[in-house]
């Protein structure tokens, strides 16, 4: 027979066992803790693109989900921009109890992803913030480029100057009109402190953050020093996950549904909570990329980061040496050429599947979400 306990903890556990049995026990509670900083759980429309529905379609699928709230990725995804059509996006939401979080493209003029075609970027912004408030929007996101702008010249300050300026020129209509800009961290475009800058320089009385978790990454960046950084500002988001691992190079990352990767979503889903009570959790699932090797072992590597903090590269480093390559299948999208139906048909299916099972993780393992719990 096991011989009586002195320490206070069960005879067949020591001290150590104990503490990880304790905190296993937490971590399952979670769902039911959540309650206390409740969080609205939704989704962006890019990540069922593939789809090409609109408007109350979006809204029906979301509603399928027993979501709280949307974010509309680009203000096509409204459909027509008509009043009519506006109210009836917006009355559907009202009916299905859930927030919409608007969003429109890149508004940087300088920017290589800026459309050179449109409307210039002031008339585009406002009409944008105006769209947004028909729809009973409080946030509207947008973004200023690419990764692409960190290696022209004047480097991304460059760009950075111009969207402040932008921002700055639409300010009293901005506050009139009632709705948030939120910039978001785009595709390895800015770092979480460059981002604070944009902010911070324009207003942040009317400019926010739209806090994207998969894009740090694409800019050698840990999501939780983004977190860190930006979270004074965050109104919205993009959340989901990445496999980031070393690669002869450097390191290569691929982003995945919720849980496939090794960003510890757990904890930083409470940090979330702790530090952003007031934000909505919008996934954006992005699978169907190939990997992206970040080659910073190679000195023209750094053109584009040159004034990266050696402490924050270090994080990044070791979240690189946490990882490893993604090892489940994937119908891969960015392919040159025609694709064959079959394969569209393929990469809907996956949209929707690891949308879904990312809804899932979310629900039941990170405890996000209110209206599913009926």
């Amino acid at each position: 027979m096991p011989r009586p306990s002195t320490t206070g903890y069960p005879s067949h556990m020591n001290r150590r066992s104990f503490l990880r049995t304790v905190s296993a026990a937490g971590t399952a509670l979670l769902p039911t803790r959540a309650a206390e900083v409740p969080v609205k759980l939704g989704f962006d429309t890019y990540s069922l693109r593939a789809f090409k529905w609109k408007g109350t379609q979006l809204l029906d699928y979301a509603a399928s989900q027993k979501l709280d709230t949307i974010q509309f990725s680009a203000l096509e995804d409204y459909g027509p921009l008509d009043a009519e059509n506006l109210g009836r996006v917006k009355d559907n939401a009202a009916r299905l109890h859930m927030t919409i979080d608007s969003g429109m493209g890149c508004i940087c003029e300088t920017s290589r992803s800026f459309a050179k075609n449109g409307r210039p970027a002031r008339e585009q912004l406002l009409a944008g913030l105006r769209a947004s408030k028909t729809v009973a929007s409080k946030v509207m996101r947008c973004y200023m480029g690419s990764w692409e702008d960190r290696l022209g010249d004047g480097g991304i300050e460059r760009h950075m100057e111009t969207t402040i300026r932008l921002f700055r020129s639409v300010r009293s209509e901005a506050l009139d009109i009632g709705v948030k800009i939120a910039i978001e961290n785009h595709a390895g475009d800015m770092q979480a402190r460059e981002t604070r800058t944009v902010i911070e320089e324009s207003g942040k009385e009317f400019v926010a953050s739209c806090l994207d978790t998969g894009n740090p990454v694409w800019a050698i960046e840990d999501p939780f020093v983004t977190l860190e950084v930006l979270a004074p500002y965050v109104v919205t988001t993009h959340v989901r996950d990445s496999c980031v691992f070393e690669h002869p190079r450097g390191a290569a990352f691929q982003w995945v549904a919720l849980g496939d990767g090794n960003v510890d979503l757990v904890k930083f889903v409470a940090e979330f909570r702790r530090l952003c009570p007031q934000s909505s959790m919008q996934l954006e699932i992005i699978t169907g990329r190939p990997p992206r090797v970040m080659p910073y072992y190679e000195a023209d590597f750094w053109k584009a980061f040159p004034k990266m903090p050696a402490s924050e590269f270090a994080r990044f480093v070791a979240l690189a040496k946490s990882g490893h390559p993604f090892m489940g299948a994937m119908v891969i999208e960015d392919v040159p050429g025609k694709r064959a139906a079959a394969m569209d048909e393929a990469l809907k299916e996956q949209q929707r599947v690891d949308l879904d099972r990312s809804f899932e993780y979310a629900r039941k393992t990170l405890g996000v979400g209110v209206n599913w719990r009926g």
